[in-house]
C-alpha cells in the first residue's frame, strides 16, 4: 500500500507546484500590465497648485465651483490613465458652475470598480442633481452604472466612448473626435452627438500620444474647450426643460 501513496503524494506535490509557478506567472503578467500606464503630464499636475476649490478626499479628486452647486459630475478616467490627467478638463467645467468629482480607480482601470459612483453618491447627500462621465473604458464603465441605476442619475457625459448598456440617448451626451473612428464607427444614435472636428480619442485628457491613435490637427487645449462647451450646453438644456 505504501507504495501506492508514494507517487500519488508526489504527483500531487508536482501539480501543485505546477498551479502555484502558473498563478505567479499569471500574476506577474498582470502587474507588468498595469504598471505599464499614461501618466499625466505636467500641465495636468499642475492644476492641482493653481488655486483653492480642489481638495483631495482618498480616491477622490474634488474640483469645487466658487458658489455652491447642486449638481455634480462624477469622472471615470479612460483605462490605463492616471486619474489627474483629467484635471484640465474638469477644472474648465467647474469653472462653469459644476461641481466635479474625479474618481481613482483600483490600477487606472475603471472596469475594477465600476460602482464607485455609488460610494461617491453616499457622500455627498447635499448634492441633488448627479451625472456621471467617462473617457474610452471609463466611459464604458460610466454607462453601465447609469443603466444598472437610471433612478440615481440624471444623465450620462460620454466622452471617446459610446453608450455601453440600456440607457437612453436622450439623457446622454456623447463627445468624440472625428478622427476616433472606433468610436464613431460604433454610434448607432444620433441624439446629443457632438463630433469635435480635428479631434482624436486621446486629448479628451492630458497624458500625451496613445498607441493607435490618430494624431489630432487641433490642440488639446481646442479640444477641451469645445468638450466643455458641449457640457455646459447639454447641461443647461436638462436645467431648462
Amino acid at each position: 500500500m505504501s507504495k501506492h501513496k508514494m507517487p500519488l503524494r508526489k504527483k500531487l506535490l508536482i501539480a501543485g507546484a505546477v498551479v502555484l509557478a502558473v498563478l505567479i506567472l499569471l500574476a506577474g503578467a498582470f502587474f507588468w500590465y498595469v504598471s505599464d500606464y499614461y501618466r499625466a503630464e505636467d500641465v495636468a499636475l499642475a492644476v492641482l497648485s493653481g488655486e483653492n476649490g480642489i481638495t483631495l478626499q482618498g480616491d477622490l479628486t474634488i474640483l469645487s465651483p466658487s458658489a455652491p452647486t447642486d449638481t455634480a459630475i462624477i469622472f471615470y478616467p479612460g483605462a490605463k490613465v492616471e486619474a489627474q490627467a483629467y484635471l484640465p478638463l474638469l477644472d474648465q467645467i467647474r469653472r462653469t458652475g459644476i461641481t466635479c468629482i474625479l474618481v481613482e480607480m483600483p490600477f487606472n482601470m475603471a472596469i475594477f470598480d465600476s460602482n464607485a459612483a455609488e460610494g461617491v453618491m453616499e457622500q455627498f447627500p447635499e448634492v441633488e442633481h448627479w451625472y456621471i462621465a467617462g473617457h474610452s473604458m471609463g466611459g464604458a464603465m460610466a454607462s453601465q452604472f447609469a443603466s444598472n441605476h437610471p433612478d440615481e442619475v440624471d444623465g450620462l457625459i460620454l466622452l471617446g466612448a459610446y453608450i455601453y448598456g440600456d440607457y437612453s440617448p436622450a439623457d446622454t451626451l456623447t463627445v468624440y473626435g472625428s478622427l476616433n473612428q472606433s468610436v464613431e464607427d460604433k454610434l448607432d444614435y444620433t441624439e446629443n452627438v457632438v463630433e469635435i472636428e480635428g479631434g482624436n480619442h486621446a486629448q479628451f485628457g492630458n497624458y500625451g500620444p496613445q498607441k493607435g491613435d490618430a494624431p489630432a490637427t487641433i490642440s488639446a487645449e481646442e479640444q477641451q474647450k469645445q468638450t466643455v462647451e458641449a457640457i455646459e450646453e447639454f447641461l443647461s438644456s436638462r436645467n431648462a426643460a
